[in-house]
C-alpha cells in the first residue's frame, strides 16, 4: 500500500521544522512526503530544503482547497494508493498516521476521516466555542441532507483512497472545500469511516482571514458551497438533500436570493 503524506502549509515557519522532523518516523516504507507551500511569505520556503520532502510551490496564496487538489493530482500521477493529509501547525500528531493506515489496510473504506469529537481522548484541549458551534451545525446539516454519519466535518487529518477520488469534480479553492468534498463523496458514494484524533489548539488566535473571520459570513459561505454542489449533483443525492433547500440551508424565503439557486 503505497502512501503519500501531503501537508498544505502557509506561513508555518514557526512549526514546519518540528513537524517534518517528527513525521520522519511515521512515513511508511515506500511512502513519500509532499509539502504544498501555498504562497508563504515568511521563512517557510527557505526551511523546506532541510527535509527529505517533495514540494509544490504556489507563487501566491491559492487556498486550502487548491492545495488539497494539488496533492490529489500528485498522488494520482505518481500512482500512490492512498494519500494522507495533515496540517502543519502541530494540531495533527504524526503518531496517529499508523491508525489511518491500519484502517485503510482493511480494504473497507475509501475515506478515513479524523474526528476530534468522536470520543474524548487524554490531553484534549477545549476548542474555541465559535469554531465548535459552526462545526457542529454544519456537521449536523451534512448528516441530515446527505445521509452521512459524521461527527467532525472539518478535520483535515484524513486518508483518501486515491483511486476513489478519480470521479470527483473538485474546484473549491478555499476553506469551504470540505463541503464540496462531502457532497460529492455522498453522491459517488464513497465508503467513509471516522477514527478519533486528539483535539489540539496550539494557537487560539489563528483566523481564516478577511470576511470569513465573521462566524455568520463563514457559515453562509459554507452553506452556499454545499448548496451549489447539491444542485449540481441533483438526483445522485438523496431527496432529503434537495427538499426545502433554500429555507433550510440559508434561511431565506426566495430561491433567487441565493447565488446558484435554480
Amino acid at each position: 500500500m503505497r502512501t503519500l503524506i501531503a501537508i498544505p502549509v502557509f506561513n508555518e515557519s514557526r512549526y514546519v521544522d518540528r513537524v517534518l522532523q517528527r513525521l520522519r518516523a511515521f512515513v511508511p516504507e515506500g511512502g513519500s512526503v509532499l509539502v504544498i507551500d501555498d504562497g508563504s511569505t515568511d521563512d517557510t520556503p527557505c526551511l523546506l530544503p532541510r527535509h527529505p520532502v517533495e514540494v509544490i510551490r504556489h507563487a501566491r496564496n491559492r487556498g486550502y482547497g487548491r492545495s488539497l487538489m494539488d496533492a490529489f493530482r500528485w498522488a494520482a500521477v505518481d500512482r500512490f494508493d492512498w494519500v494522507v493529509t495533515m496540517d502543519c501547525d502541530e494540531q495533527h500528531e504524526p503518531e496517529s498516521i499508523p491508525d489511518f493506515l491500519a484502517a485503510a489496510a482493511t480494504g473497507k473504506w475509501d475515506v478515513v476521516s479524523g474526528s476530534r469529537y468522536l470520543r474524548s481522548l487524554d490531553g484534549d484541549d477545549l476548542p474555541p466555542e465559535n469554531r465548535r458551534r459552526v462545526n457542529a451545525q454544519i456537521t449536523r446539516e451534512l448528516n441530515d441532507r446527505l445521509g452521512l454519519n459524521l461527527t467532525d466535518a472539518f478535520c483535515g487529518f484524513k486518508a483518501y483512497r486515491v483511486r476513489a477520488l478519480a470521479n470527483l469534480k473538485l474546484d473549491v479553492d478555499g476553506y469551504a472545500f470540505p463541503l464540496q468534498f462531502w457532497a460529492q463523496a455522498a453522491a459517488e458514494p464513497l465508503r467513509i469511516t471516522e477514527i478519533p484524533v486528539r483535539l489540539i489548539y496550539k494557537d487560539r488566535t489563528r483566523n481564516f482571514g478577511g470576511v470569513l473571520d465573521d462566524d455568520a459570513v463563514r457559515l453562509e459561505h459554507y452553506r452556499q458551497t454545499l448548496h451549489r454542489d447539491i444542485l449540481r449533483l441533483g438526483e445522485r443525492l438523496p431527496e432529503e438533500a434537495r427538499a426545502g433547500l433554500c429555507a433550510r440551508c440559508l434561511g431565506v424565503e426566495r430561491a433567487d436570493a441565493v447565488p446558484g439557486c435554480a
